[in-house]
């Protein structure tokens, strides 16, 4: 209750100076954190509360399956059509050469891990987070054609994720001991299980919603929490099938199109109004996490969340956008704003739960912590003296510039709040 009533105080506090703290380079998720960490070293008597743990990977796996099938319901799939599109080359090349980066990077860093090992802190790294740099995607000065390919990208890669660190958690188990055909089970229960619950209850809680609004048998105040109902009736089936709740909280956002056209616009105004809160609840819980861990931070784990941050996203991205024809100011900028937040947590949580307790466990938790932390920071601080410098850039380029180019069908045309 200690912990409840100082958060809901910090979000009443928030909410009073939220409009002048925009104007500022302190975001959200920066003074979320600092007060997880700053109420752990003041109220010591928390730290060894095992409950806690328990209620941050329910907070956070429940904003997480929300956030999923939103990013996914609000998703123009006809961005993802051609190759050339900014998003698709992100999410195609961008997104496999980051894991592959990162399993290297890993490997070089920490030589205790092994290669399914590195595979799993590289695919929990590889998800980036537009919450953390909300001020990027909602910004006029910068491009809409850049803000559309950060927005989705961020919006899809934590879904797309979810595979390879189920597919590299199954392959460490199997490393232990585990027999192939388990494995193989296990591949096809998180994976395959996931995804047919997903598009299940997508395809027909869609056509249920399509149905009671043609008939009129729905108030429209109803819209969203009929929406709402079907990424949590995910996470229900998921967990009695031993699924995975995000892969079917994605295909049931995907989904729910077919049949319910408008199910986008109702579900973001959910998380709108709601999202954030979750939102808020879990990087106050990290930085619980945090305070809690940070006696154990080395320098070879801030080696890796600064490589993480930066080569590791930066090459791919500069290899992804080849033959764009964007300016090195533009490549230098998408590469740059690629935070790791809410999804990174979350999938580092989920690992944990899905352990076998391999010799590395220690080391990706750590080295997820300590990503996450320096990128709340970083590219929270970053943000706004970036914008700037970027935007001074775009002015200069030629009118003909594909910076300057209409972008194709927007997907979103709002920002995504995690990712």
């Amino acid at each position: 209750m200690t912990l409840l009533a100082i958060f809901l105080g910090l979000v009443f506090l928030y909410s009073l100076v939220s409009a002048l703290l925009e104007k500022t380079i302190l975001t959200a998720p920066i003074l979320f954190t600092t007060a997880g960490m700053l109420v752990l070293l003041c109220l010591p008597e928390l730290r060894d509360r095992r409950a806690n743990l328990e209620v941050f990977l329910r907070v956070a796996e429940l904003g997480l399956v929300l956030l999923l099938f939103t990013e996914a319901s609000r998703t123009n799939l006809q961005v993802l059509k051609s190759i050339r599109n900014l998003p698709a080359r992100l999410l195609s090349t961008g997104m496999l050469l980051t894991i592959l980066l990162g399993a290297l990077a890993a490997l070089a860093v920490f030589r205790q891990l092994t290669l399914w090992e590195a595979g799993i802190l590289a695919a929990i790294l590889a998800p980036t987070d537009a919450g953390l740099g909300q001020i990027i995607v909602n910004s006029p000065r910068v491009p809409m054609r850049i803000r559309q390919a950060l927005n989705v990208e961020a919006g899809l890669n934590d879904g797309l994720s979810v595979p390879f660190l189920m597919f590299f958690i199954a392959l460490a188990g199997a490393g232990t001991g585990t027999h192939h055909a388990k494995l193989t089970g296990f591949i096809v229960e998180q994976l395959g299980y996931g995804a047919i619950i997903g598009l299940g209850i997508g395809l027909v809680g869609g056509w249920l919603l399509n149905l009671a609004r043609r008939r009129a048998w729905m108030a429209e105040s109803f819209y969203q929490l009929g929406l709402v109902a079907l990424p949590l009736l995910c996470a229900l089936a998921s967990e009695a099938a031993s699924a995975s709740m995000f892969i079917a909280a994605f295909a049931a956002g995907l989904a729910v199109q077919v049949g319910f056209k408008g199910a986008g616009k109702h579900s973001v105004e959910f998380i709108e109004q709601w999202g954030q809160l979750l939102n808020l609840s879990v990087f106050f819980l990290f930085g619980l996490l945090v305070a809690r861990n940070w006696q154990h931070f080395t320098a070879a784990l801030v080696l890796y969340a600064v490589l993480s941050l930066t080569v590791v996203r930066m090459l791919p991205v500069a290899i992804a956008l080849l033959g764009t024809r964007l300016s090195r100011a533009t490549v230098l900028f998408m590469g740059w704003f690629g935070p790791r937040g809410l999804a990174s947590i979350v999938l580092g949580l989920v690992y944990l739960e899905h352990s076998t307790h391999e010799p590395g466990e220690v080391t990706i938790r750590l080295a997820v912590m300590v990503t996450v932390l320096l990128s709340i920071f970083a590219h929270g601080l970053s943000a706004m003296p970036g914008i700037s410098l970027y935007a001074g850039k775009v002015a200069a380029l030629d009118a003909a510039a594909p910076e300057h180019q209409t972008a194709g069908a927007d997907p979103a045309g709002q920002p995504a709040n995690a990712g």
